[in-house]
């Protein structure tokens, strides 16, 4: 292996920039922003980590939005352009046309599962009493605060990784040192 990385050790790097080049290029075309944000959203810690932060900004960003006074159609579209993530926009302009046929918010969104049903029940209890700008807000501030304990938990899951990684290369070095020795001293007796 290490005759193979310093043989061909411009290979390795070529590959990885080619990965890269060719995952921005298909992210630039419309069905691969599509895909790989699914994939993002549906990944295992990830997914769920991006999902509460789209939900955050959705809810906090439509709240700000009603509670200043734009109408609903044109917040979600606003909110739609702004979401960060193609499969949460798409869902965001498929309640839009739901609702513009007078459907409620909430019933459209759940069709597209990609908001969690807690979010759903809050927005239809606000639609229902009339505070749904104070509702997403409210919904916000939970998501922001659960986003932020999803972070410390990864963190707090990459500490363990980055201690066995450290511990791996020290003791590699510790080897590829002592190895040459032991040799050394084996041809001497």
């Amino acid at each position: 292996m290490s005759e193979f990385l310093q043989s061909f050790w411009w290979v390795i790097i070529a590959l990885v920039g080619g990965l890269v080049v060719a995952i921005q290029r298909y992210y630039s075309t419309s069905d691969g922003q599509l895909v790989i944000d699914r994939l993002l959203i549906n990944a295992p810690i990830l997914g769920d980590m991006l999902r509460k932060s789209a939900v955050s900004r959705f809810t906090r960003t439509l709240g700000t939005l009603i509670s200043s006074g734009v109408s609903i159609l044109d917040g979600l579209e606003i909110t739609a352009k702004t979401a960060g993530n193609r499969v949460v926009a798409e869902a965001i302009m498929e309640s839009r046309a739901s609702i513009a046929g007078g459907d409620t918010i909430a019933a459209p969104l759940a069709k597209s599962q990609v908001f969690p049903p807690m979010v759903l029940s809050m927005i239809s209890v606000g639609e229902q009493t009339g505070g749904l700008d104070e509702m997403l807000t409210k919904i916000a501030d939970f998501y922001d605060d659960e986003v932020d304990a999803a972070v410390s938990g990864l963190l707090s899951l990459l500490e363990p990784v980055m201690i066995v990684f450290l511990g791996v290369v020290v003791g590699g070095m510790v080897v590829a040192m002592c190895l040459p020795i032991f040799d050394m001293i084996n041809t001497v007796q």
